[in-house]
């Protein structure tokens, strides 16, 4: 954007910022800090020394990551990798300060963690904050009508949806027999089934039912029972409790389920996505102070509960806003002002950027714009700490933390730069020492390989950890470059590294104390249609011992939460304690073609097809919409739930085979033109759709897959924020002027 800078009207100008956008200035001074302790004159003093403070190291660690890999480059250009005898390239990656020695052993001491994170297992969303009807669906997204996902997906083959929308009996009673089926499995009755229910009722403070034949029964395991709402003979709502998640049976004859079941059960609601990632990042297209601000904005109306959205869905106009909590009569209560609550939302995380982008809402005195990373904990803090002040409303975290995730960090130098800024932020913002909380996403080879000593450095603050195959592999891919010719990405999942990868950080994770007291995470469920075949395969993730993995939507959330009923992951956890930890050279097996192995033309070509064609079909939106995240099609018309990272792989595995003349130049472009008309093709139905074809030439979308692919391997870390974030602000630059709609 071109703006021109605000100076502050202050009694002493030189302590803030050289130049700060108008807008955020505005947005701060009269939107954010009126609601906080903070005095403006001292929250940009203080902003401006932590930035003459930071900016410089953080200059500094970017610095090293191009000095480190400039090191491993030249090292595989001189030296032959041997998959087989690791010795000497473990040694070179010791020398350069890659491969860290691992320190002894110790326990995180993070206190004050929300028992969403520490103790309750269960499934979690990531969401773009920067879209108002997305964020308010995930932070409601906790408690899920089990009827309503299995009625609307997949997981149920026959009778099918009708076209029309009309209600199907026949599919509406096999949803009812499911349901009953998982009450049976998780919360069996003493010699009886839900299905032969005809009443349930609260008797003498336990849980209670009749079967159809009048027999009395109740729970096997009466500790299930958790709560209720209305009358004890004919109570509207019973809450259970099963591996800390709850599931509320909603009784009555106020719809149609209801009044047409034998109990009257008219729903079963499941808790769902216990925690959500508020997403700053890879899911969002910020790319200046404008989409910035947007982005600020929606997170405080989040945090303050003031959020709406207002739609159009099946012709009518909704708004969306967030729920209330839930209120219930104990177990124990014999009377109704015995009440307790349950949260209605979801506790949110918040991802701010990584280390590597400036943005142009604050500049120094030579014009230079700031570290995003710095301004994002900043305000993403100062934001938080609105929920830490909380003296009535519903609260975030029920223990004064603030949540922050940092992704994209290389190694534990550059976790102790966060925990540092953290301090000062603290600082700055008067909250008690270790108030923000950090996650650390395990994406990046370096923290992978040395994540016992970044978790160390953070061992305050920690309270999330996980794993992602997209990001992470595109670093594998970028780091070993030179290495030689990587695998085609299906055969690359297959490999013993990535095995090694997703056990050793659950492996670590347990060493260092997160059971009980943080989050072990799994990576994302990618396509949100195929939810018969999620219900199949994500309970690998419970089962591998992490206690949260993401989904793709609230539905998948409502679904997922059933495989933690399945698995006591806490149990689970205690059991691995015992395993042998995953090899580090595993680690370091590179997912090489190896001598004598070949790959037939037909083959090539169609993995430059498929790399191609989700390039092009995520980056169109990505830069004519400012869509971050999506359901893209793929080569298959398969629809996946894309964000950035699914450009860093497919972008540097490309990158990778023209480095070691698996294709030409000439081959990947034809490919690139020809995959434009495909995706062309599957957006045809959308009115905000530009097309790239046939005048690709004039194509900014077309012209910023190419770069990431023929420029991929001089970006840094194989990231594509800086050429996306370019070619974005061109389109919305060459929108302006003609009143075109840039998002």
């Amino acid at each position: 954007m071109n703006k021109t800078s605000a100076m502050p009207r202050t009694t002493d100008r030189n302590t803030w910022p050289a130049a700060i956008d108008p807008q955020f200035l505005d947005f701060i001074n009269n939107e954010v800090l009126p609601l906080t302790k903070v005095n403006a004159d001292s929250f940009w003093s203080d902003l401006n020394t932590l930035l003459t403070k930071f900016t410089p190291r953080n200059r500094e660690l970017l610095q090293v990551r191009e000095e480190m890999q400039a090191k491993i480059d030249t090292w595989h250009r001189t030296n032959e990798y041997h998959v087989d005898d690791l010795e000497s390239y473990k040694t070179f990656l010791k020398d350069i300060g890659y491969l860290l020695e691992e320190g002894p052993d110790f326990l995180i001491e993070t206190e004050n963690v929300d028992p969403e994170i520490a103790t309750i297992a269960g499934p979690q969303l990531v969401v773009p904050v920067q879209n108002a009807r997305f964020a308010l669906n995930a932070l409601n997204a906790r408690w899920g009508s089990l009827y309503d996902a299995l009625y609307g997906t997949n997981v149920i083959n026959t009778p099918p949806i009708p076209a029309d929308g009309s209600y199907c009996e026949a599919r509406g009673a096999e949803v009812i027999r499911r349901g009953r089926d998982f009450l049976d499995e998780i919360f069996p009755l003493d010699n009886a089934s839900h299905h032969d229910i005809t009443h349930y009722q609260v008797y003498f403070q336990n849980f209670c039912a009749f079967t159809d034949s009048g027999k009395f029964v109740g729970l096997i395991d009466s500790s299930q029972f958790a709560g209720y709402s209305g009358p004890c003979e004919n109570p509207s709502t019973i809450l259970l409790r099963n591996n800390g998640l709850h599931v509320e049976l909603q009784i009555g004859r106020s719809n149609e389920i209801g009044a047409s079941d034998k109990a009257q059960l008219a729903d079963i609601k499941i808790e769902a996505a216990v925690t959500t990632i508020m997403d700053c990042e890879d899911s969002v297209a910020a790319v200046d102070a404008e989409d910035k601000i947007g982005v600020y904005r929606n997170l405080l109306g989040l945090m303050t509960g003031e959020l709406t959205a207002t739609f159009n869905k099946g012709g009518k106009q909704l708004t969306r806003r967030p729920r209330p909590d839930r209120s219930y009569i104990a177990r124990d209560g014999m009377h109704q002002d015995n009440w307790f609550e349950l949260p209605g939302r979801s506790l949110m995380f918040i991802r701010n950027v990584g280390h590597l982008m400036d943005i142009d809402i604050v500049k120094d005195s030579d014009g230079n714009y700031s570290p995003e990373g710095i301004l994002d904990g900043v305000v993403t803090a100062l934001i938080g700490s609105l929920d830490v002040d909380r003296t009535s409303g519903p609260a975030n975290s029920r223990n004064g933390s603030i949540y922050l995730v940092k992704p994209k960090m290389h190694g534990p130098d550059e976790v102790a730069f966060t925990c540092d800024l953290f301090n000062d932020i603290e600082d700055m913002l008067g909250l008690p020492r270790y108030t923000i909380k950090l996650g650390i996403m395990d994406e990046e080879r370096r923290t992978t390989l040395n994540l016992k000593e970044c978790i160390r450095v953070a061992r305050h603050r920690v309270v999330f950890i996980n794993t992602g195959f997209l990001d992470r592999t595109g670093d594998e891919i970028h780091t070993s470059m030179q290495a030689g010719a990587f695998l085609p990405k299906d055969q690359i999942k297959s490999q013993p590294w990535i095995e090694a990868y997703e056990n050793r950080n659950v492996d670590i994770g347990l060493q260092c104390g997160f059971s009980g007291r943080a989050q072990i995470g799994k990576g994302m469920w990618a396509m949100p249609d195929e939810m018969a075949q999620m219900m199949t395969e994500k309970i690998a993730h419970p089962e591998s011992g992490a206690n949260t993995a993401w989904v793709p939507s609230p539905t998948a959330a409502t679904l997922h939460a059933m495989h933690y009923h399945r698995v006591d992951v806490l149990a689970t956890q205690e059991a691995l304690n015992s395993r042998e930890p995953a090899s580090l050279d595993d680690l370091l097996r590179i997912a090489l073609i190896r001598d004598g192995s070949s790959l037939s033309d037909k083959q090539i070509e169609r993995e430059l097809e498929n790399n191609a064609q989700g390039i092009l079909g995520y980056v169109v939106r990505w830069i004519d919409q400012g869509i971050g995240c999506s359901k893209v099609p793929d080569i298959n018309n398969t629809h996946l739930m894309e964000d950035r990272a699914t450009l860093r792989i497919s972008s540097q595995h490309i990158a990778n085979w023209l480095q070691h003349g698996l294709c030409s130049e000439q081959q990947v472009r034809e490919v690139m033109t020809r995959m434009a008309g495909v995706v062309d093709e599957q957006n045809r139905a959308d009115p905000r759709y530009r097309a790239m074809t046939p005048d690709t030439e004039n194509s900014i979308a077309f012209q910023a897959a190419c770069a990431l692919v023929f420029e991929g391997y001089r970006q840094p870390n194989g990231y594509t924020e800086p050429l996306l974030h370019d070619y974005r602000r061109k389109q919305k630059t060459l929108c302006k002027p003609h009143g075109l709609a840039a998002q």
